[in-house]
């Protein structure tokens, strides 16, 4: 896989500009480069998660990006926490939720309206789909939707066992999940042709089945995997710099701190987006839904458990529990979700589904 000029230049971009502005407060000019190099360093960062990805191939390449965008999406919720002068008790259900609700309805529904328009038809593994599908709304259920009804601690946080279980059944999850994509039952989470046959299992001969090039040497891989190191961290930093202004931001437009959460989720999710969009109009889908349907499982299954540990040093309380507006959004979104993935193949008409309803968060979380 050919290697950009600009993949390799940007990641030590972003780490200079970083030690650069730590610890300062730029002004307004400096702040608009470093969201530009920030934009950068997460494009470059899709490159290289990319590039490990091919060689390590499918479907333990999918896993790749989806860890990587949640040690970004955990660093700045406590980052956030930590740091911010107001209440952000729900900053972490409002942005795993809306990871979850983006990963399900935005990457999900613009690979399958890509994949769509292009191929007739987006054709899928229904099998391997359908397991992802339910863990992630196991666990959406059991990390977002209970503490929402549970009495033994007022509000819609859990008590400490509570939280303690359900991190250790979030991790259990998620284990159970890697496992069997990855070991037991692999070729669910494979790429098919339009009869159902997972591509690769004949007549292709490159060596990680992905239909093109062939995988990258060790070298490349591991220049590769350090800058994508570096970018993760370029990323994390310059969004700890430019986070006080996305909240002045919202502040000063009037909008519910819950859009800050969706801020940090777009941001996170943008290396996954454009790597399912791609993987999709090559007529990779089953590539796409393991990205988004991973990314929602890493968002719950990783960041939970992390942030029940992290709650233990930080102040005040963590509310988990939805509203009833969002309760009603996953419950649509899962309903939807089903009847696309039974079939194993859709048409535009699901993707634009799945795209209006994430549109829906959108407007009702700035407009709740």
């Amino acid at each position: 896989m050919p290697r950009p000029l600009w993949t390799s230049l940007t990641p030590v971009l972003a780490a200079l500009l970083l030690a650069a502005t730590w610890g300062r407060h730029p002004g307004a000019a400096v702040l608009t480069l470093v969201a530009v190099v920030l934009v950068g360093a997460v494009l470059a960062a899709v490159h290289h998660a990319e590039v490990v990805a091919h060689r390590v191939g499918e479907p333990l390449g999918s896993l790749v990006l989806a860890v990587a965008v949640t040690v970004i999406e955990v660093a700045l919720i406590i980052t956030l926490m930590i740091t911010a002068d107001k209440d952000t008790s729900g900053l972490a259900r409002d942005t795993v939720f809306a990871a979850v609700m983006i990963s399900i309805n935005g990457i999900l529904g613009l690979s399958l309206l890509v994949s769509a328009l292009k191929h007739h038809l987006a054709v899928f593994n229904p099998e391997g789909t359908g397991s992802m599908l339910a863990t992630v709304v196991t666990l959406a259920t059991v990390c977002l939707v209970l503490p929402s009804f549970t009495m033994s601690e007022p509000g819609p946080v859990y008590t400490g066992p509570q939280l303690a279980f359900a991190a250790i059944a979030s991790l259990v999850l998620y284990g159970l999940f890697v496992f069997t994509q990855t070991i037991r039952h692999r070729d669910f989470f494979l790429p098919v042709d339009r009869d159902g046959e997972t591509l690769g299992s004949g007549g292709h001969v490159d060596a990680d089945d992905d239909g093109h090039a062939d995988p990258p040497d060790n070298r490349t891989t591991a220049w590769s995997a350090g800058l994508l190191v570096v970018s993760l961290v370029a990323v994390v930093g310059l969004a700890k710099i430019v986070s006080p202004a996305i909240e002045d931001g919202v502040a000063a437009v009037g909008f519910p701190n819950a859009v800050v959460g969706v801020a940090i989720a777009l941001l996170v999710l943008m290396p996954e987006s454009i790597a399912a969009v791609r993987a999709a109009a090559r007529e990779r889908v089953q590539v796409s839904l393991n990205l988004a349907f991973g990314s929602a499982m890493a968002s719950i299954g990783l960041t939970i458990p992390t942030l029940a540990v992290a709650s233990i040093w930080l102040d005040g309380p963590l509310s988990l529990g939805l509203d009833n507006v969002q309760i009603v959004l996953l419950f649509l979104t899962v309903v939807v979700a089903i009847l696309t993935v039974v079939p194993g193949r859709a048409k535009p008409l699901q993707g634009g589904v799945h795209l209006v309803l994430l549109a829906a968060f959108i407007f009702l979380t700035i407009a709740p």
